[in-house]
């Protein structure tokens, strides 16, 4: 039966799963956190990184982030994507535009699955886990480490970006389902 359109929004009863991704050519991490209904901090369930053939040519790579993504997906079945947003460096604007082919195919993939997507930029990031914008890769490592209590830090660091990616966002579902009520 249809909802009506000033209904509310039928509250979650089990966690909402959230899929941060690092985007890359090479490596695409990726992190799973759940959130817990009424919960304000999420909590790590998987992370990892697709390592994509780098003698490939991009097409294949492309191809192969696909068939990874959607495997995972399928998978993990999460409610929300959260993607690293682009950013362009004046002085290197052909990595942006190779970046933005595996981004596009994130995207993708995440519309034919009928998941809403996040994007968020990088200092926004560094500064939700460190409260510094401009962290280094071993400063969001640890952050990671900490915040969700692992014995290690996550390596490569894609894994660490990935997993900031997805507590950022899920932590800004929970500000949002708070400031709702």
């Amino acid at each position: 039966m249809p909802m009506a359109a000033d209904a509310p929004e039928p509250r979650p009863t089990g966690p909402l799963r959230v899929l941060g991704i690092d985007p890359g050519l090479r490596l695409t991490g990726y992190g799973l956190v759940d959130l817990a209904a009424g919960a304000v901090e999420p909590t790590l369930c998987e992370a990892g990184v697709f390592k994509l053939d780098a003698k490939a040519v991009l097409e294949v790579r492309l191809q192969q982030l696909h068939e990874d993504l959607t495997a995972l997906i399928d998978e993990h079945e999460p409610a929300r994507v959260g993607v690293e947003q682009l950013y362009a460096h004046y002085a290197h604007p052909r990595t942006a535009i190779l970046m933005g082919h595996a981004r596009g195919v994130i995207l993708q993939v995440a519309a034919a699955a009928g998941l809403p997507v996040e994007s968020l930029a990088a200092t926004e990031v560094k500064k939700s886990l460190t409260g510094n914008g401009h962290a280094t890769k071993r400063q969001m490592q640890l952050a990671v480490q900490a915040q969700c209590r692992l014995a290690e830090p996550p390596e490569p660091p894609d894994v660490a970006d990935a997993v900031a990616i997805a507590l950022t966002h899920a932590r800004r579902i929970a500000v949002d389902r708070i400031l709702t009520r």
